[in-house]
């Protein structure tokens, strides 16, 4: 809540690319378009309204009523005669505003900030104030006294029971609310186990409703004090209510922390924090790390609905939410959002509600259907309150304290400024071109991340719709802005169609960023007869022939490929990357270790792995080398490649040769020796058997398999006499295996 969490802190290519020559550039243009409302929000809208579908419209005037010259406006209140009051802090001064727009200082506090402001039909104004919270009664003729000190630390809200002359106020530490006479006596009308009641409405039939912290509740409290939990939200605070003629409530709930567990401390929601001096800061920054409110604002740069993929009625990750109850008790979501925390809220009279909020002062319209709406965005960088008085709205503000009118009619001029693109690298610009009517775009451009004065200067206005050569340099980044005005007949665009209202729809810029360099990475060899092969994918004919991305259609384009032995195969795999995201094409080359020359083995691959037929090189030495280009996205000429080339790696097909000794036999024992040599690789694997029986692991005769030339020695214990067989085989670093045997005859005579 604001009193907590704010005081506690389609461009046709062709046409595109006929310019765009004299540079490496990347294959095919990149189109960057903005439309939708979650891309529009990320700009700046001086004066611009954004409609859901991310249409752009002249914002209703909004015209500064009254500086109060104070950093915050904590509350503000209205009276029978039209005048409107503001508290402010930090130091808990309170304005008075007359119709006429003249505003002048009221009463000057003790306190650091007036929290809580309500008005009776005499024109009584009454004040709560925090910390070492006081409720003051100000008289039409300006003089102020103590009207009640209740023992409580923080008076959060306040509201006036006009048919039974009573003050209701709550306040901070234990969540007591107090039932306030005329003559300024207080006694306990409800004691809610809750640590903070944050805001207090009445309702027609002269029941009160309370919203807490830090656990979200709505209560509905009878005049007798019956304590009733209408709302239990999923948020931590509920931070304003306002009850509606149909009897309908609605409701603004904010986390302190979004997704954060409801705790809090003595007096303060989650979300509060105080310095050590005392005074109360901001907590709305993204980390939840509070900023002292004196010196800097939260800038959350909140986008509705931006990075939220949950539907309307999700509250999940929620910053802040507006909740609808019927008469019959039952509530809907109309609002959420994961990055704007609402501050103040106004039900109209047409079904909609306005939602003021901390990112940017901006101030939301939810329709009846939930639609939401950026209606307008305040110079400041909170909209804390929106009052009416008559027919006229007002919007409060903090960061700093002011008084703003929102117009019934658009404004004269707005000027939407879009975020920065970085296209990556220098970048050759295309076309611009937009939907709308009346809008006039202009575009910078620079090589730094944030416009500053190394960019060049806002381009001349273009004209043509349809498309029109950006103006600006070449360069990394890039940005526009469109103005959109008011003309003579009320905003309206005439045409053959008739008229209609200025605005603009969606704006596209296609560039192409310079070409860049394609990067193989590590080249791995796999084990000697480890094959791989590309799995088919059954794609149908009609997906094929459109020159579509298969992808669109839910075919799978990314499956691994599918792995099986092959003798004598030797399988390479790299990782390949291109920073412009070009497709890349790759070819393989060898040569034997010691030779200068490189001879081509495949081309044309889109894998980024290659299996050998090793059966098709001689044994040896050799070197492998990846070349990857860019060629299927660039022309010729402009195309670019690199490549790796591996250590050096043994190509062998051909087994180790074996000599078997001749045996000597002792009895039932034999011994049989066994030599193993191979030409190009180590032999790294012995094991013999018996008469058939299962294969035994044996050492080298040194004790360590680590060379082209191993001697083995078999001993064999027989059961038997007569003839057995003893079996040999050996495995070289190519997996390539041998085998021999020998037949032996023991026992009886030799």
């Amino acid at each position: 809540m604001f009193k907590l969490s704010a005081l506690r802190r389609v461009l046709q290519a062709g046409a595109v690319c006929a310019g765009l020559v004299g540079m490496a550039l990347a294959g095919g243009p990149v189109f960057w378009e903005i439309s939708r409302q979650e891309e529009v929000t990320r700009g700046d809208a001086q004066g611009i309204s954004i409609a859901e579908n991310g249409s752009m419209t002249l914002a209703p005037a909004f015209e500064l009523i009254f500086d109060t010259k104070e950093a915050f406006v904590w509350s503000s209140a209205v009276d029978a005669a039209g005048n409107i009051y503001l508290g402010t802090g930090h130091e808990g001064r309170i304005f008075k505003v007359g119709k006429d727009g003249a505003g002048r200082l009221l009463y000057d506090s003790p306190e650091l900030d007036v929290t809580a402001l309500a008005t009776d039909l005499q024109g009584n104004l009454y004040a709560g104030t925090s910390p070492d919270g006081k409720i003051y009664k100000i008289t039409p003729d300006g003089n102020a006294s103590v009207f009640n000190d209740p023992p409580d630390k923080y008076i959060w809200s306040l509201a006036f029971d006009p048919a039974k002359s009573v003050l209701y106020a709550g306040t901070g530490g234990k969540g007591v609310i107090y039932k306030i006479d005329g003559e300024g006596k207080a006694s306990v009308l409800s004691d809610t186990n809750e640590t903070n009641i944050v805001s207090l409405a009445v309702e027609k039939g002269g029941d009160l409703l309370a919203g807490s912290d830090p656990s979200g509740l709505v209560f509905r409290i009878s005049p007798t004090g019956k304590t009733f939990a209408l709302f239990d939200s999923p948020t931590q605070e509920i931070h304003s209510i306002a009850a509606a003629p149909d009897g309908s409530i609605y409701v603004l709930g904010i986390n302190g922390q979004a997704g954060g567990s409801r705790q809090a401390g003595v007096g303060l929601s989650s979300s509060t924090r105080i310095t050590s001096d005392g005074v109360i800061t901001l907590s709305t920054d993204e980390e939840g790390v509070s900023t002292p409110s004196s010196v800097q604002s939260s800038d959350l740069s909140a986008m509705l609905g931006q990075n939220k993929p949950q539907g309307r009625n999700s509250t999940d990750g929620a910053k802040s939410a507006v909740f609808r109850i019927a008469a019959d008790g039952a509530s809907e979501v109309l609002w959420s959002s994961r990055d704007a925390a609402g501050f103040g809220l106004r039900p109209l009279s047409d079904g909609r509600v306005l939602v003021g909020t901390g990112a940017k002062g901006r101030i939301y319209s939810i329709s009846k259907d939930r639609a939401a709406s950026l209606l307008i965005q305040s110079p400041e960088d909170q909209t804390s309150t929106i009052i009416g008085v008559g027919e006229d709205l007002y919007a409060t503000s903090s960061n700093s304290g002011k008084l703003y009118r929102l117009g019934r009619n658009p404004g004269d001029e707005g000027t939407y400024t879009s975020p920065v693109r970085d296209a990556k690298f220098t970048a050759k610009w295309g076309t611009i071109a937009w939907r709308g009517a009346g809008a006039e775009l202009r575009t910078r451009s620079g090589n730094t991340e944030s416009p500053d004065a190394t960019w060049s200067d806002w381009s001349a206005i273009y004209r043509a719709a349809s498309g029109e050569q950006v103006a600006s340099p070449q360069a990394r980044f890039i940005q526009w802005r469109a103005t959109l005005r008011r003309t003579a007949n009320g905003g309206k665009i005439s045409g053959a169609a008739g008229s209609s209202a200025v605005n603009l729809q969606s704006v596209v810029i296609a560039y192409l960023p310079r070409n860049q360099q394609p990067e193989v990475g590590g080249i791995a060899v796999m084990a000697p007869g480890l094959a791989m092969a590309e799995q088919p994918l059954p794609v149908d004919p009609s997906i094929a022939s459109s020159g579509l991305d298969p992808q669109l259609f839910g075919v799978a384009l990314n499956v691994p490929p599918r792995r099986f032995y092959q003798k004598g195969a030797r399988t390479l795999t790299w990782q390949a990357s291109d920073p412009n995201d070009d497709q890349l094409i790759f070819k393989v080359f060898y040569r034997p270790f010691g030779d200068a020359e490189w001879r081509t083995l495949a081309e044309s691959l889109t894998q980024s792995y290659y299996t050998i037929d090793a059966n098709k090189l001689p044994d040896g030495s050799y070197q492998f080398k990846v070349q990857a280009s860019d060629s299927p996205a660039n022309p010729e000429g402009l195309a670019l490649a690199h490549e790796n080339v591996t250590d050096v790696i043994e190509i062998d097909n051909t087994p180790p040769a074996i000599t078997a000794g001749r045996p000597a036999i002792k009895g039932l024992t034999a011994e049989v020796s066994f030599d193993a040599n191979d030409s190009t690789s180590r032999i790294v694997k012995g094991e013999f058997s018996v008469d058939g029986g299962p294969w035994q692991l044996i050492f080298p005769a040194d004790g360590l398999a680590d060379s082209t030339h191993e001697s083995f020695k078999v001993k064999a214990v027989f059961q038997a006499s007569g003839e057995h067989v003893v079996a040999f085989r050996c495995a070289d670093s190519s997996a390539n295996v041998a085998t021999s045997k020998v037949s032996v005859k023991v026992g009886g005579s030799q």
